[in-house]
């Protein structure tokens, strides 16, 4: 499905499947509002799936897998072969995600977007559109037509998974240096300083932390992206996992599928998401809010009141993954709770 294609589909949320959701949590015999944000988000599942009696029993976590040219200058702390290896470690079960993830039943669908070297694996689904990205300190992190294709790539993921009938996703990433681009991005489309915006990704020293500032400073001075246009930013200084992420979730708004925010680079990639097509921020959860500096800031502007608070910062989809078991739980008294009739209490009333 083209990206046009996709825009064109991503409607309202359901306000009749959200009234009929409330009605029923109103009807409970609990204090009113009680589980706080987790109604809330089952009210909103209601919307985007448009029915009050949603399901979440098949569900994935989608992985995107990318390298950033960025990484050139000595932005990370470790080197950019380690983002292949943890894409194949991904289709092994053998990574941080992979393990949460059979907690939470959920099935990790890992994506080779833009990885710098051949990859291979059981499960791997293959989109790539360049071997890594350019360095964005020197030119544009890549072309409009790649950046177009990488969106494509997730919209393309996600009808696929519809098509296999999974009812929620959960969004990932793995990629060297995305902290980098994610704060760059960050930083031009909300109008903040670099320094604001900028953390120390996966364990930065002071120096290397200078290091990335000057590095997001320098792309966006040879650059110049508008920060009025979301898709021009993203082709200066993103990322193609980035860019696929973004399209997962622009595919799932347009597929009436929920969508799991997971941390810092997610919610970025949310961001581009939403200023491509403001609708379809309705279809977007937060899961949690990262410890990077940024993360509190960008999901603000999403409008997007995460369930956890634990200083999560390891990406790969585990904060979003971690939210699964909590929104079980929040199912679990919506269907199986009974009404303040079936118990013979007086009903709650709304505080004036």
């Amino acid at each position: 499905m083209t990206l046009e294609k996709t825009l064109a589909m991503i409607k309202p949320l359901d306000a009749s499947a959200m009234e009929q959701c409330q009605k029923r949590w109103n009807s409970l015999g609990k204090p009113l509002g009680g589980l706080g944000l987790l109604e809330d988000v089952v009210v909103q599942i209601s919307g985007i799936t448009g029915t009050p009696r949603a399901k979440l029993d098949k569900r994935a976590v989608v992985v995107m897998c990318a390298d950033n040219g960025v990484v050139a200058q000595g932005v990370t702390q470790t080197g950019q072969e380690v983002t292949a290896t943890v894409t194949e470690n991904l289709t092994k079960g053998a990574t941080s995600v992979c393990q949460m993830a059979k907690v939470a039943g959920a099935d990790v669908i890992p994506v080779d977007v833009g990885v710098a070297r051949d990859v291979s694996g059981e499960g791997l689904r293959h989109y790539k559109v360049a071997y890594g990205t350019r360095d964005m300190t020197c030119c544009p992190a890549m072309t409009k037509e790649e950046a177009v294709a990488a969106l494509e790539a997730g919209i393309s993921v996600v009808e696929g998974l519809k098509q296999d009938g999974y009812q929620i996703i959960a969004t990932g990433e793995m990629g060297i240096g995305n902290t980098t681009t994610g704060s760059a991005i960050a930083s031009v489309l909300l109008g903040q300083s670099v320094e604001t915006m900028t953390g120390r990704g996966a364990g930065l020293s002071t120096e290397g932390l200078q290091r990335k500032i000057a590095a997001i400073k320098k792309a966006i001075a040879v650059n110049c992206p508008d920060p009025q246009d979301a898709l021009d930013t993203l082709i200066k200084v993103g990322g193609l996992d980035i860019a696929g992420m973004a399209g997962v979730f622009l595919g799932c708004a347009a597929l009436h599928i929920p969508v799991l925010i997971d941390g810092f680079i997610s919610s970025v990639a949310a961001l581009v998401a939403k200023r491509i097509c403001p609708e379809a921020a309705g279809y977007f959860l937060a899961s949690h809010v990262s410890k990077e500096p940024a993360a509190k800031m960008v999901l603000e502007s999403l409008c997007a009141k995460p369930l956890i608070c634990a200083e999560m910062h390891l990406g790969e989809g585990t904060g979003a993954v971690a939210a699964l078991p909590l929104l079980d739980m929040a199912y679990a008294v919506y269907y199986e709770m009974r009404t303040f009739q079936e118990v013979q209490i007086e009903e709650y009333q709304p505080l004036v």
